[in-house]
């Protein structure tokens, strides 16, 4: 696609279609799906019933076998059978950290992989969710930004990443149970914070997380999912529009200088577009404050300066900053900052207001941790200075 398209539409999104051209309800919204039963046959009296009916099974309950949904005529569950399937992505492998993270490679439509990552807490657990097949922002200190943009995700393989989580956590509601949250979750928690830009991808992240979001099914409050942008200012608002979770964005940088080579997108819209998009979203979402997410790289922008730079930028804007620890890979052109320095740092950001939590790295050993994410099919290694040259740093 040639760089005019649309921001949401620069990326080709194959339909999640089953091999015999069934058409998966996993990733079908409430309106898509009535859609697609009155395509099939569905008489229009019964489609708000059958609807409500589906959803159940298919989000709440976790069901993938038509036969198990024994509150449907068997007539129903034949016309279903011949025309749906409820498909996950293809689980590939899993690897667990020590400290108990786990990252999972799924295979998606066309042969294509992504990595999602369960990070467990006391008495909840995280789920870092992929919008894209590769991401198309470069960010130089990221290492999933090595890997070219391959496709977007469509709905239901956004959503199909968080129902494969629920399966091996063993967490779906016994069938016939309520959809109230009973007690503390295992998967209390999404971020869009994996393989990709979510706001490139927005109509399809969207209606996943409205699914996730909705009462009767998976039904985790808007305030439990954060998406993670690093700057599409015009799709800002329409996420406070259309979506309404809570914002996080990958900050890193204190000047454009800085930021056009550690975020290229800033190079399109800068600090200052940035910044005047964020001051108005928690007005429109009655959220109480963004994230910036800030990496802290040794001799780059770390100082007391950018600290101070970095409190005058959020001003005005509701705001804490999470501090994350740079988390190395092979051939990164960059070294994380001293845990001094980290903390030098987190304390004039404390002094001035903001809450500025040091992210203890999680999942490192198996390459879980925030920007190490990458396909393994694509794990051809470049040189240190070879990246470095591509980044446009200084050796």
């Amino acid at each position: 696609m040639t760089a005019t398209a649309p921001i949401t539409q620069d990326v080709m999104t194959i339909p999640r279609k089953a091999a015999d051209g069934a058409k998966n309800l996993a990733g079908m919204t409430r309106d898509q799906m009535r859609e697609a039963l009155a395509e099939a046959g569905t008489p229009e009296k019964q489609l708000k019933m059958r609807v409500n009916q589906l959803w159940q099974w298919v989000y709440h309950w976790g069901v993938t076998d038509f036969d198990v949904m024994t509150n449907l005529s068997k007539d129903f569950r034949k016309m279903l059978s011949e025309n749906f399937v409820i498909e996950r992505p293809e689980l590939v492998t899993k690897l667990v950290s020590e400290d108990g993270t786990r990252k999972y490679l799924v295979r998606i439509a066309g042969g294509h992989e992504v990595e999602i990552v369960y990070i467990p807490e006391e008495g909840r657990g995280t789920l870092c969710v992929s919008s894209q097949v590769g991401c198309t922002l470069t960010c130089s200190f990221c290492h999933t930004g090595t890997q070219k943009l391959v496709r977007n995700l469509t709905a239901s393989e956004i959503v199909g990443q968080i129902m494969l989580a629920r399966d091996d956590l063993d967490e779906w509601p016994e069938p016939g149970t309520g959809t109230g949250d009973d007690g503390p979750r295992l998967l209390s928690n999404i971020v869009l914070m994996g393989m990709g830009e979510p706001l490139y991808n927005f109509e399809n992240v969207r209606d996943a997380m409205k699914i996730a979001m909705d009462g009767e099914g998976i039904a985790l409050g808007r305030r439990r999912i954060t998406l993670s942008t690093s700057g599409v200012v015009p799709e800002i608002a329409r996420t406070a529009e259309e979506i309404g979770c809570l914002l996080a964005v990958s900050f890193h940088a204190t000047t454009d200088e800085v930021r056009d080579v550690l975020v290229p997108v800033n190079k399109k819209w800068n600090i200052e577009k940035l910044l005047e998009a964020l001051r108005e979203y928690p007005k429109a979402t009655n959220s109480e404050r963004i994230t910036f997410e800030y990496v802290m790289l040794k001799d780059v922008n770390d100082t007391d300066e950018d600290a101070h730079r970095l409190v005058k930028l959020l001003d005005g804007i509701p705001a804490k900053v999470n501090l994350i620890p740079f988390n190395e890979w092979p051939g990164a052109p960059y070294q994380r900052s001293s845990n001094n320095r980290i903390r030098a740092f987190a304390t004039i950001l404390m002094q001035a207001g903001y809450a500025s939590p040091i992210r203890t790295p999680r999942g490192e050993d198996i390459m879980a941790a925030c920007g190490q994410l990458k396909s393994a099919t694509e794990r051809a290694r470049k040189s240190r200075a070879q990246i470095a040259a591509e980044a446009g740093i200084q050796s």
